[in-house]
Order: structure tokens, then sequence, then C-alpha cells
């Protein structure tokens, strides 16, 4: 039943006096002239054809040798219907060779224009928004809708049931099924407002935020990775979390929007309105070898400013790049006038796809804050008495004689002074109190990489010094499910040693020879100590050590305690006698070591030589300090943010969209066609344009949100192209409506109370079954006269999945997961050095995080995101694809995430489900569709439970891999056989459209 009977009254009312309704420019005219004619005849002075425009009514209406392309009321006297209407193949207008034809219903739509008068109106996307009124006690949505469901005798749908509401509501508004617990919760609850106290609990849910964030990172063109050459992994998660908070703040819209754009030109910034600005830095990047800086810095400012407009004015901006806009009123230079606010980034054009290149900004919890602050004052305080005690105490360069050592090269930290860089281009990744244990204090160094990792270690003021009949000492730990094939180790030019592969193979790592392989490599799992004599390494007996280098091939190996011992002579080590340490400068000195002979000695005392008395337990003390220091402070994550140059670059109109063809300068400033831009300075800035974006005047910003919302809720925005509000993108279905909600939405900006509002109307509660007769007045449903009813994304497919069968990790951020893969996807695309060219998976909670956080590699995105229509996220996406193939069928049947969620779900099932095959169906059907299943239902699935029964029992090793697929633990509620039939019936469950539509 219709819930605001008063209001559909009056508005059919209201339908039945406008029965004869105009023809209007706007909604029927202008699609049909943008279409067929404006590319020649439209906005673009340099394109236009025969110095006719049809996009203004004084191009329109101008007279020519004495005839006027359209004259208003007659159209015999216009050449404009003579044109279109002619048979003649040089006269007729389209051209022919253009391949577009006018039809009969469009030929007839221009006639009636013309005949009733040609009047023109400015682009509705472009006029001020209009708030209309509703009548008292209606819902607003429901008001706005009626009149049109009227006017094509259309009867709405009745309200769905309590079942399909929850889940679609908890679908909508965040992207997961509802439990069991929470169904029965909303059956229950039978006081006035149930429905809306449901939606409340979902909007206050975290996943809310998730489900939310999911859709404007499609906007942002948010990834992992910098998109081109190496397409290396790159520290932008802090922007998705930050945009996960927002959403879940309820930060309101305008906010939302400025902090984006402009958070660093801010007074004050905070690291979130920092974190903020990193949409500005998600387009794609490169670093690759002959690029030219000047042609990337215009690139990216290109992006962003077309990337900006795309999302806040709905318009296609970056067609007006290379000439003006054929369509819309945007000129050339009012482009590059929008780009003018975007040229001046800090960020270097070239960024090398290094992971996190400045500026960035770091993001630390209260918690990470305060460790931090607690090891930087125990460092202090650790590091004061270690120097006080070396001013006090004696030093005499020691005799002759023979002395056993062993110098620790890196344990919880490198050593003071040393640096290290790798092939990941990434920060050197330490594991902090691993699961595995340690073998000495809290971290060891992690290498990770499916191709190849190094870690190439320099040592500076304090190098190691090889003693007599020197070892090298280490322990390693090979991660047991991904060990490597080799691990080698290497010492500045010295030889390289190896254990595993053999070294007279090509090892696949671009022919790299290993060097002398000592033996097979450490059984993986347990640490393993490695020992190597000091002349194998190519290392002599009193020379100091420049650079270590430890590398590992297609696995993950973790280091531990790294040494080197022997015996030494005091009087000539480095370590010992003060004389030897500075010889070894030869004629300078590093900046380091103090000019003054006390302090000097000071310096060596506490820096430098192998302590002794009290100062060994003082240094130990410090350097457990200051790696405690180092491991708080390496915890802090960051992330890329956007800022400006301190001197801003000059714009200009480039030229064919040239990079190196600079015309007329321009300076920052907003298209005309839209309300005037209010600086607060001498030069407009991007704080500027934020602002002018969400002023109440504004007429698109509210419009395009609302729009976005309004589709991710119904499937279709009001405004089906919900990338372009140009000429091209098609008119609003309902543009009453659309001012009503952008009106609204303009006064608070509450993205919560707009979703409230929209999924609180009949229209959304709608069952989506509907009448054939009814479905043919409507096809698409853009109408509403039924619920939305469309596929689950490629997100939710998953994350609904791994939620019915329990296996689904909610933790919330963090860096991005790898999941499992088939393998050799990223590796014919992947270059040698880049740190994605191999897959390497991650096990554990990390394979049943929600989609939102699996790892986005832009030049081979995970090929279930792909599969299902996500976006690569090159470029903002405004509405995603949704196709129909045979291979999505077959990835929802067959993935491994999807059997080792059957498995799970088929577990639970017989663990909680109960103890008839009736009782666990009825909890199966209840977990994944949220209702019960009905008799026949129950009849069909049972037979199909007892054939897959009779298929596993002949074939029990069949069974046994089935029930073993994933990662995950297996609860074993029952034999592998039961199992397995019921994994096979949980399957079918999960395959069901019913399953993988929001209905």
């Amino acid at each position: 039943m219709p819930r605001y009977p008063l209001a559909v009254a009056l508005l059919l009312t209201a339908t039945a006096a406008r029965a004869d309704e105009p023809v209007e420019f706007n909604r029927d005219v202008r699609p049909i002239l943008s279409d067929a004619c404006f590319s020649c005849h439209g906005f673009d002075g340099k394109a236009r054809k025969a110095r006719l425009r049809l996009d203004t009514p004084e191009g329109a209406f101008l007279e020519r040798d004495g005839t006027r392309p359209i004259k208003a009321g007659d159209p015999k006297a216009s050449e404009v219907w003579a044109r279109i209407t002619s048979a003649d193949p040089d006269a007729v207008m389209p051209p022919p060779h253009t391949n577009k034809k006018l039809t009969a219903a469009q030929k007839d739509t221009l006639k009636r224009w013309i005949e009733q008068g040609a009047k023109y109106q400015k682009h509705w996307a472009f006029e001020p928004v209009r708030r209309a009124t509703v009548p008292l006690g209606a819902h607003p949505v429901d008001a706005f809708l009626a009149a049109r469901m009227a006017k094509a005798g259309l009867t709405p749908a009745a309200e769905a049931d309590r079942p399909t509401l929850i889940r679609r509501v908890s679908f909508a508004l965040t992207g997961l099924p509802p439990s069991v617990a929470e169904v029965d919760a909303f059956l229950a609850d039978a006081a006035p407002g149930a429905y809306e106290r449901m939606v409340d609990r979902y909007l206050a849910s975290p996943r809310y935020g998730e489900e939310m964030a999911r859709h404007w990172l499609d906007v942002a063109r948010y990834a992992d990775t910098h998109g081109l050459h190496l397409d290396n992994e790159r520290a932008l998660w802090g922007y998705r979390d930050w945009v996960v908070r927002a959403f879940n703040q309820n930060l309101p819209f305008d906010r939302f929007t400025v902090w984006q754009l402009a958070g660093d030109l801010l007074p004050s910034p905070t690291p979130d309105q920092l974190a903020a600005t990193g949409f500005n830095r998600c387009n794609v990047t490169t670093g690759e070898g002959g690029s030219i800086d000047a042609e990337w810095v215009y690139r990216n400012a290109v992006d962003r400013t077309s990337t900006a407009a795309q999302a806040w004015l709905g318009l296609t901006a970056g067609c007006a790049v290379c000439h003006d806009h054929k369509f819309d009123p945007l000129s050339m230079r009012e482009f590059y006038g929008l780009y003018a606010f975007f040229l001046s980034a800090a960020d270097p054009a070239l960024d090398g796809n290094v992971s996190l290149v400045g500026p960035f900004e770091r993001l630390p919890t209260a918690e990470q804050t305060r460790t931090l602050e607690v090891a930087k004052t125990a460092e202090a305080e650790a590091r004061a008495k270690l120097d006080a005690a070396a001013a006090k105490a004696e030093y005499k360069e020691p005799a002759e004689g023979k002395k056993a050592v062993r110098d620790v090269l890196f344990d919880d930290a490198l050593p003071q002074w040393a640096t290290a860089s790798n092939t990941t281009r990434n920060a050197t990744e330490w594991a902090t109190d691993p699961a595995f244990g340690t073998k000495s204090g809290r971290r060891v160094l992690r290498q990770a990489n499916s191709f190849f990792h190094q870690d190439a270690i320099t040592f500076r003021v304090r190098p190691p010094v090889v003693p007599k009949d020197g070892t090298f000492e280490a322990w390693v730990y090979l991660d047991p499910k991904q060990p490597p094939t080799a691990i080698t180790v290497q010492f500045g030019g010295g030889k390289r040693v190896a254990w595993g592969a053999d070294a007279g193979d090509n090892t696949g790592y671009g022919g790299a020879k290993l060097g002398k392989t000592r033996g097979p490599l450490p059984k993986a799992g347990a640490w393993a100590k490695l020992t190597v004599p000091a002349a194998e390494l190519g290392l002599t007996a009193g020379n100091g050590i420049s650079t270590l280098t430890l590398q590992e091939y297609g696995g993950v190996a973790y280091w531990d305690d790294v040494a080197l011992a022997g015996e030494v002579n005091p009087a000539t080590d480095q370590l010992e006698s003060q004389a030897a340490w500075l010889k070894g400068f030869g004629a300078k000195n590093p900046p380091e070591v103090p000019a003054d002979a006390a302090k000097r000695t000071a310096f060596y005392l506490a820096n430098v030589a192998r302590p002794s008395g009290e100062l060994v337990a003082l240094r130990a003390t410090w350097e457990r300090a200051r790696a405690d220091r180092e491991a708080a402070d390496a915890a802090i994550p960051a992330t890329l943010v956007f800022r400006d140059l301190g001197m801003p670059r000059e714009a200009f109109v480039m030229q064919r969209g040239q990079y190196d063809k600079p015309g007329d300068k321009v300076t920052p400033g907003v298209p005309a066609v839209l309300p005037p831009l209010k600086a607060a300075g001498p030069r407009p800035t991007r704080l500027d344009l934020a602002n002018w974006l969400v002023a109440k005047d504004h007429p698109t910003t509210a419009r395009v949100q609302v729009n976005r919302l309004w589709q991710q809720l119904f499937g279709v925005g009001l405004v089906k192209t919900s990338g372009d509000f140009g000429s091209q993108g098609e008119p609003p279905s309902h543009p009453e409506l659309l001012d009503w909600l952008a009106a609204e939405f303009a006064v608070t900006w509450d993205v919560k109370q707009l979703m409230r509002l929209m999924v609180t109307s009949a229209a959304f509660k709608r069952d989506a079954a509907q009448g054939a007769a009814e479905r043919a007045k409507d096809p698409e449903n853009r109408l509403l006269s039924r619920g939305p009813r469309f596929r689950l994304d490629a997100e939710q497919l998953r994350d609904n999945a791994l939620a019915v069968s329990g296996l689904l990790n909610l933790d919330v951020g963090g860096r991005a997961v790898r999941t499992y893969q088939p393998p050799n996807i990223w590796e014919p695309i992947g270059y040698g050095d880049s740190n994605t060219r191999y897959y390497l998976q991650d096990h554990g909670g990390a394979l049943y995080r929600r989609s939102l956080y699996v790892f986005i590699k832009r030049t081979a995105p995970a090929p279930f995101l792909s599969n299902f229509d996500a976006p690569n996220r090159e470029q903002l996406c405004a509405v995603r694809d949704r196709t129909n193939t045979p291979l999505q069928a077959l990835q929802l049947m067959n993935d491994v995430q999807h059997v080792e969620a059957a498995r799970a779900l088929a577990e639970r099932v017989l663990a909680d489900g109960g103890a008839t095959t009736e009782a666990r169906l009825t909890y199966l059907y209840r977990t994944v569709l949220s209702r019960r299943p009905d008799a026949d239902e129950l009849k069909l699935v049972s037979a199909a439970l007892d054939r897959q029964r009779a298929l596993f029992a002949a074939d029990p090793a069949a069974a046994g891999r089935l029930v073993r697929a994933g990662e995950s633990v297996p609860r074993r509620a029952a034999g592998d056989v039961e199992i397995a039939a019921w994994t096979m019936v949980a399957n079918l469950l999960l395959n069901l459209d019913e399953t993988v539509m929001r209905n």
C-alpha cells in the first residue's frame, strides 16, 4: 500500500491538469541536438561548421541569406527542419558520413518544439537548484515519484516482506548480509518505527563507512600501485582509511569536499585533514626512464583537474583539454583556469615509483604517540647516562695481543649511522615479536618478494672490522608456507655465498648467478644458524667493511643476530684502538667525529669501541632503547598527501593539449556558466575552489552527490549518466525530486540523514516482483513502481560468501592484503625490478578481510574484482558496468575463496544447525537468504544432498580434497563425505540468483 495517500492524491490531481504537456527543450530537444548536431554546430568554435550554432537561441534564430536555421512557430520556414527531412544526401542533416540518423519520433519532437515557439532553456544542471513544495505529511521521495507513475498508468508494488527489507537495507548500507540474529530481532520488533530503528542500527555500524567508502574510492580512483611502468606499491592506504572514518563519523559533505581538495590549506591542518588530500595523490604516476618531467607535471595536473570536475561538477571537463568542449559550455581557456589550481603540486612529477615519496604525513594513533614519547624519553635517558659515563672513563691505547670478539652487525635495529636500501623501494621492513619468536631481542629483519628481495646495509663511522680467522654468523627463519628458493650473503665487492638453488643454473632471476652454494636451504619453519668462514666471502682480516648485502629469492625470509666472530689484535683493531679507528678514515674524519680531543675520546668510548666495565651495560641499555624507539616510530603509518610549491607555477592554455605548446597565460578561475568564484586573496587558491563548490548557490555539487547516492541505493541514478550532467548526459528522470533532495542535502550536507531519507521511502521498500504488464510499461524501473533489484557488486559477492560462512575478518584499515589469486596474473606484465612483479599471497586472517582492503594493482587487478566489473581505478569511475558472463558463474562455483566459504558454511551448518536434515537446511537458508525454505525447496535440496552423499561415498578421495579447500582450519564437524556433501549444497545456495542479487 502507498504510505502517503494524501501526497499521491494531490499529485495525481496536478498531473491530470497537465495532460497536454508542451515539448521541453532540456528534457526532449537538447538530447537530440546534442547527439546529432552539437559536435559541428555547438560550443566549440574551432570545430563549428558553416558558422552555425544550434546550442543557443541567438545562433539558431539568426537570419542568414534570407533564411533562419529555426523560425519559432514555423517549421516550414526553418532551414533545420528542411535539412533533417531532406532526401538529398548532399543536403540532409546529420550528414550520412556521420552515421547518425534521426528517427521519425525525434523529427516529430523537433517539429512540435518549433511549432510551440522553439523555446530554449539554459542547461538544467547549471540552473539554480529549486526546492519544490512537498504536500504536508508526505514522504518527499514518494510524493515526487507518484505523479510520474500515475501518468504512466503504473500501480506501485506492495511493500516487500520483512526478511527482504532487512536484507536490502543491510547490503545497501553495509555491503554485508544481515545475521540470523539481526533478522530475528527485526521480525520480533512489532512496535511502530521498527524499520527506522533497523535502518539506524546499520547507519551506526562501522561496516557502513566501509561500504560508503568503496563507492567513493571508485570516484577517487584509489589503488595500491602507481599504475605505470614498474607499477610498484605505494603508501596511500591512509587516505582510504580516512574515507572510511569520514563516512562513519558522518563528516558533512561540504567538509568532506574541502578537506580532500584543500585540507593542506586550512589553518593548522590536522593529520586527518592532510590525509584527506590523498584524493589528489591517487592519480596514475610513473618514474620510467626517458619520461620528461615537464610532460608529467602537465599530465598529473590534467588528471587532477578532470577528476575534480567530474566528481563535483558532473562534467566531462577532460573533453576541453585540446579544444573547446563540443557539447557543453566549457572553453579550453576555462579548463586551463581550473587546471591552474592543481598545477603547482609539490609532489615530484616523476616519482620513481617509490612507495612513500613526499609530501607525506604520518598518522599516529593516540596510543602510538604515547608509546613513541615514552620510547624517546627512555632513549634520551639511556643516552645521557652512557655519554656521562664515557666522558668520565679513562682511556689508553691497548697493547699488542689477542682478543676473541663477536661483533653484532645488526640485531633489533641497524647500527648507529648505518643505512639500508632495498629492491622494493620501500623502507627496510622489521617484524616485531613475530609468532615464531626471535633469536635475540624483539625485532627481526623481514624480506619478502616472490621474485627477489635484497637489503644492502652501508656502514659509516663505526664500520665492522674483519677479525682474524673470522666467521660470519646469522640466524635465518624461512617461512614454511612461502620458503625462498635461495638465500645469499655478500660483503662489499667480495664473494657471494648462497644456500639453495644450484649456482650453475640459470636461477630464473634475470640469469643471475648465486655464487658459491654452501648447501641446501635450512629447514623452513625453524630458526637455523648459518656460519661462513670470512675468507669464503672475500674478507681480509683487519679490513673495515663498508656494506653487507642479504638476498632472498622467491619467498619470505627473516634474519636475526647477524655477526662476525673471531680474533683481533687490540693494538691495530679499530674497535679497540682509537688511533687505529682514526687512521682508518684517512685525511678527513666524518663530520660526526668531534674535533676536540677529549670529546673525541668520549665519543669513541660511547659509540665505537667495544665497551668494557660499566659501559657494557650502559651501551646495551641504550641500544635496546634505541631499537624500541625505532620500532615505535616505524609502527606509525604514513600516507601520501597533497601540497603546493612555495612559488606557484605559471599556467598557460596548452595548444592542442600538448605539454610543450604553451599559449595564452591563464590564472586560476572557474567556468563562466557557473556562479563566480569568491577568492579570499589576490590569487584564487584550491581552498577558494573547494569553498566555491559547496557554496549555497552552486548548482552542481549537491545534485551530483545526491544522484550518486541514489544510484548506490536504487541501482540507477535519477540522472542515469552519473558522470556526465552535460548535454551528452541523460536528463533527470525526476528533476523536481533531484532538486528537492539536493536543496535538502545542501542545508546540512548530512550524508547519513540523506541515506536514511531515501531508504525509508516507500519506493525503496517496495517488492521487486511485479506483473508482466507493469514491467512492460517501465522495463528499467526508472519510475520506481517496484523495488530496486540488481546484482551485488564484486566486493559484495565475495564479502557475502565470507560473512555467511563465518570466515569474514572484520579488522578495519591498514595495508592492503593479498588474497587467493590464480598463478601467473602479475608475472607476464611485470618488470624485473618491480616490487609487484610476482604475487606473494598473504595467509591467516588476511585472506578473509573485506574486499575493500584487497590489494589493487592497476595493471593487473584482482581477477575476482575484474570479473565482476570492478574498475581498475586508473581513472574516475562514475558508473560500474554490470555484465553477465559464463566466467562469472564459473568463478562463483569454483574459485578457491568461494569453495572454501562453502565448506566453512557446511561445517557451520553441521555444528550449529541442529540434528535433522530439515533443521540444518532451514539454518542454511536463514543464514544465506535471511528466510526459511518452503516445502518444495526442502524436498528439492534434500534430494540434492542425498545425491552428493552418494557421489562422495563412492569417491572419498574427492571428498577429502574438497573439504581441504583453502587455508582456514576445518572445524571437523563430521566426516569428509558428510562435510563434502553439505559443501556442495552450501555452494548451490551461494550461487542462487536470490543470493547474488540485491533484491
